[in-house]
C-alpha cells in the first residue's frame, strides 16, 4: 500500500504533473476570446475579470470572500475584477474542504498564496516567452504583466491563453510577497455576498429550485432513534397535492439515515400540513426513561462515588488542602444546547439513471458525498455534490443527516426532492452541545496562589468514551500551571445525539473554568485580572505541539483588555452595574474579554459594553469580517448564557423554537470594541475562539454587580432580585 500523501504534497505533485494543481487549458486561436482556465482554482476571462474558487463552505464566516483574497493578492489582481464561485465537492481537486474548528485559515494560509503566487508567475513566463526575455526582467501591475526594461506591458486576459502550452511552475519555487507590499490582505472587503443577502436574492440551499421539483417533510421520532411502528399513510396521501407517503425503516445512528416517515407533495406547504393526518405511532425505545431532571440526579450521585476514570493528577492534592489557607468549593452545570441556524437544515437531491446530485447547505462536502454514496449503495463518481452558502449552523451542518433524507426520498419517488425541515424538526432533532456537570475544590496560599485544583467532571457517553464534544482535555486551563491538580471524570449514559457547538467543548469548559477562576480571586482577596496574570506565572510557553500554551500571548491579550476596558480605573461603576473579565485558549486563539453589565432589580440583567482582545497571529486578513465573527461569537455566547437551554423529557426534547428558545435581540446586544494583538505566529481562524470567554466574563460581571455567584446557566434571574 502506498504511503499517505499529505496536502503539500499534493499540491507538489499535481502542479508538476497536469500543470498548477490541474491542468492547463489549451486554447486554440478560434477560441481566444474565451474565459481561460489558468488553474482549478482561477479563470481569467476576456475583459479581464478574474474568477476565483472558493475551496471551503460559507457558512457566513466570511471564507468565500477572505481565501480568495489570499489568491487574489498573490496573483496580483484588483479586488473589483474578481469574482468568486463556490467550488464543488471534489477532492482530487481541492483536498479537504470541510469547513470548521477555525481551521481553514490555518490549512490553506500557505497554499492558496502559493496558487496565486504559481499563477502570477506563470503569466510572466507567457509574457516572458513572447517578448523574448527573462522572467526576472518582468514585473506585475495588478492584472498586467510589465516588462521593466521597455515598458511593454500586456494583460492578464491576453497571457492567459497562453499559458496551456508552458511547462508547470513548482508550488515551492515561488517567492511569496512580504506583509509590507499587500494590497489585499489586510484591508476591509465586504463579504462578496452581502449584496445578494441584503436584498433577498436566492443563495441558500432553502432558495434552491431544479425544474420538476417536489417538496419533503420528514417526520422523526420524539424519542431518538425510535423506529416507526404505524401510520395511516392512506389518509396523508388523500391530502390534495400529496404525490407520495411512505415509511423509511432506516437504521440506529442518528448521523444517517434512520427511521422515519416521508410526506412528497407539490408545495412544502401542503406536504407539511399533510402530517397532521399521518397518525404516526412509534414503537418503544429504551431512551424514553431519560431527563435532565434524571442526569442531575445521576451527577449528583457519581460524584459520591469513585471517577470512572482519573484525567490528570499532578503533586499531591490531598496534602495541598492542609498547605491552602482558604479553599473553596463549587458545583457547576450547563445546559444541552441546540445550534438554531437561522436557516433550517435542508437539501435538495435529484436521483436518476443511477446518479445522484445534490444542493447542499454543507460544511462537510466530503462527508455528505461519502454518505450519500453509502446510504444509496452508489460509487462514489456517481455522487455530485454543489455546495450552497449555508445559513448558519456552526457545527450542525458537520452531519449528513438531512443530505442522505433527501437522497433516499429522491430515489424513491425519482425525482428532485427539497427536503426542508421546520424549525420544530431542527430544535428537537438536533445534535446537541452537552450538558455537563462540576463538581470543584480550591485552594489558595497566604500569598493569594493557587495550590490545589480538583475538577469531578460528570460528562456523558458509555463505559469506553465520553460523547462527541463532551469530553475534557487533561490540558484544559488550569491543568500545568497549578502544582497540585487533579482531574476526574464520569460518565451517563445517553440516548439523545451530541456533536460540536460552536467552540466545541471550549464553550462550556471556559464558563467553569473561569468563573470559578474568579471564586477564588475573590478567597484571596486578589483583582481578578492581577489573579489570572499572577496564575499565568512567569512561563513562555507550557508543553509542546498540539498541546503547547502560550502563556505569553495571553498575558499580553489580558493586558491589551485591561487597557482598552480601564480596568485599572475601574472605581465603582454605580448601583447593581459591574465589570467582569475573562480569558480562554481554543482553536488556536487567545482571548480575553471583559463585561459591563447591569442587572436590574427584577433580575433582567443587561450587558452594557464588551471589550475583546484577541490574538490569531500575525496577519488579519479581512478587518472587517475578522470583526463581525468576534462581534457574532460574543452575541452568540450571550443567548446562551441568558436564554438558552434544551431540557429533555421522557427521552424527547421539549423545547421547540423561538418562542422557547429564543436568541438575544438586537437591541438588548451591547457594542463590542475589538483589538487584535498581532504576534509572529502564523494566522488563525476566528470562526470560534471569541466566544468562550463571554460567557464568564458576562458572569463574573454579574458577581461585581450584585455579590451573587452564577454557577448554573442559563442565568436564573430570579436568583438576582433586588
Amino acid at each position: 500500500m502506498a504511503a499517505a500523501t499529505s496536502r503539500r504534497d499534493f499540491l507538489k505533485v499535481t502542479a508538476s504533473a497536469a500543470g498548477l494543481l490541474l491542468a492547463y487549458r489549451a486554447a486554440p486561436a478560434a477560441q481566444a476570446q474565451e474565459v481561460a482556465t489558468l488553474s482549478a482554482y482561477v479563470r481569467i476571462g476576456p475583459d479581464g475579470l478574474v474568477t476565483i474558487m472558493a475551496k471551503h463552505p460559507d457558512m457566513g464566516q466570511g471564507v468565500a470572500t477572505s481565501l480568495p483574497m489570499l489568491i487574489a493578492e498573490e496573483l496580483d489582481v484588483a479586488w473589483e475584477n474578481v469574482r468568486v464561485e463556490q467550488a464543488p465537492a471534489d477532492a482530487e481537486l481541492y483536498g479537504n474542504q470541510r469547513s470548521g474548528g477555525s481551521r481553514t485559515i490555518a490549512m490553506n494560509w500557505d497554499d492558496l498564496r502559493r496558487v496565486g503566487a504559481v499563477g502570477r508567475a506563470t503569466l510572466i513566463q507567457a509574457a516572458a516567452v513572447g517578448w523574448r526575455c527573462a522572467p526576472h526582467e518582468c514585473s506585475t501591475l495588478p492584472g498586467r504583466v510589465v516588462h521593466d526594461a521597455s515598458g511593454r506591458s500586456a494583460s492578464y486576459a491576453a497571457l492567459a491563453p497562453l499559458c496551456a502550452a508552458l511547462t508547470a511552475i513548482p508550488m515551492d519555487s515561488v517567492t511569496l510577497k512580504a506583509a509590507k507590499d499587500y494590497r489585499i490582505v489586510g484591508k476591509s472587503m465586504t463579504q462578496l455576498a452581502t449584496p445578494a443577502i441584503v436584498t433577498g436574492k436566492p443563495l441558500f440551499g432553502i432558495d434552491v429550485v431544479r425544474p420538476g421539483m417536489l417538496y419533503a417533510v420528514y417526520e422523526k421520532a420524539p424519542v431518538f432513534r425510535a423506529r416507526v411502528a404505524s401510520a395511516d399513510l392512506d389518509a396523508v396521501k388523500a391530502v390534495k397535492g400529496v404525490h407520495d407517503a411512505f415509511i423509511i425503516e432506516g437504521g440506529d445512528e442518528p448521523d444517517g439515515l434512520v427511521s422515519g416517515v416521508a410526506i412528497v407533495a407539490d408545495s412544502w406547504w401542503r406536504a407539511n400540513q399533510a402530517r397532521s393526518k399521518l397518525n404516526v405511532r412509534w414503537a418503544d425505545h429504551a431512551g424514553s426513561d431519560q431527563s435532565t431532571a434524571g442526569f442531575a440526579r445521576a451527577a449528583a450521585a457519581l460524584n459520591q462515588g469513585p471517577p470512572h476514570e482519573t484525567l490528570r493528577q499532578d503533586g499531591d492534592v490531598s496534602m495541598a488542602w492542609t498547605k491552602a489557607t482558604k479553599t473553596v468549593e463549587a458545583a457547576y452545570d450547563y445546559p444541552f444546547l441546540a445550534h438554531a441556524p437561522l436557516e433550517p437544515m435542508n437539501c435538495t437531491a435529484d436521483y436518476r439513471d443511477g446518479r445522484i446530485e445534490l444542493w447542499a447547505p454543507t460544511r462537510n462536502p466530503g462527508g455528505v458525498r461519502e454518505g450519500v454514496a453509502k446510504t444509496l449503495g452508489l460509487p462514489l463518481k456517481d455522487v455530485t455534490v454543489n455546495v450552497v452558502r449555508s445559513g448558519g449552523a456552526f457545527g450542525r451542518r458537520a452531519q449528513v443527516d438531512v443530505y442522505v433524507e433527501a437522497a433516499a426520498i429522491s430515489k424513491r419517488v425519482n425525482a428532485p426532492v427539497k427536503l426542508l425541515w421546520t424549525r420544530e424538526d431542527d430544535i428537537r432533532h438536533d445534535f446537541y452541545r452537552p450538558a455537563g456537570f462540576h463538581f470543584l475544590k480550591g485552594g489558595v496560599d497566604a500569598d493569594g496562589r493557587v495550590v490545589a485544583w480538583q475538577d469531578h467532571f460528570v460528562t456523558f457517553g458509555d463505559a469506553k468514551q465520553a460523547a462527541s464534544s463532551a469530553g475534557l482535555a487533561p490540558t484544559e486551563f488550569p491543568a500545568r500551571f497549578v502544582p497540585n491538580c487533579r482531574i476526574v471524570s464520569s460518565r451517563i449514559p445517553l440516548n439523545a445525539p451530541t456533536g460540536p457547538w460552536r467552540a466545541p467543548g471550549s464553550n462550556a469548559l471556559a464558563f467553569v473554568m473561569q468563573a470559578f477562576i474568579d471564586e477564588l480571586a475573590h478567597a484571596a482577596d486578589k483583582d481578578p485580572l492581577d489573579f489570572r496574570m499572577q496564575l499565568l506565572g512567569d512561563a513562555a510557553v507550557v508543553g509542546d505541539g498540539a498541546n503547547a500554551y502560550d502563556a505569553g500571548r495571553m498575558r499580553g491579550v489580558l493586558s491589551a483588555v485591561a487597557e482598552m476596558s480601564h480596568w485599572r480605573n475601574r472605581g465603582s461603576q454605580g448601583k447593581r452595574t459591574g465589570l467582569g473579565v475573562a480569558f480562554h485558549y481554543s482553536h488556536a486563539g487567545y482571548f480575553a474579554e471583559v463585561v459591563k453589565v447591569r442587572v436590574d432589580d427584577d433580575g433582567r440583567v443587561r450587558p452594557l459594553q464588551v471589550w475583546v482582545a484577541g490574538d490569531v497571529g500575525s496577519t488579519i486578513i479581512n478587518p472587517s469580517g475578522a470583526d463581525s465573527q468576534v462581534v457574532g461569537s460574543v452575541i452568540d455566547g450571550f443567548s446562551a448564557a441568558l436564554h438558552q437551554k434544551i431540557t429533555i423529557e421522557n427521552g424527547a426534547t421539549v423545547e421547540s423554537n423561538f418562542t422557547d428558545y429564543p436568541l438575544l435581540r438586537i437591541g438588548d446586544a451591547p457594542p463590542v470594541e475589538v483589538r487584535f494583538v498581532k504576534t509572529d505566529n502564523p494566522p488563525t481562524g476566528l470562526g470560534e475562539p471569541a466566544l468562550p470567554p463571554a460567557i464568564p466574563a458576562l458572569v463574573n460581571a454579574v458577581f461585581a454587580a450584585t455579590g451573587v455567584r452564577i454557577r448554573s446557566l442559563p442565568i436564573d434571574t430570579a436568583l438576582l432580585r433586588a
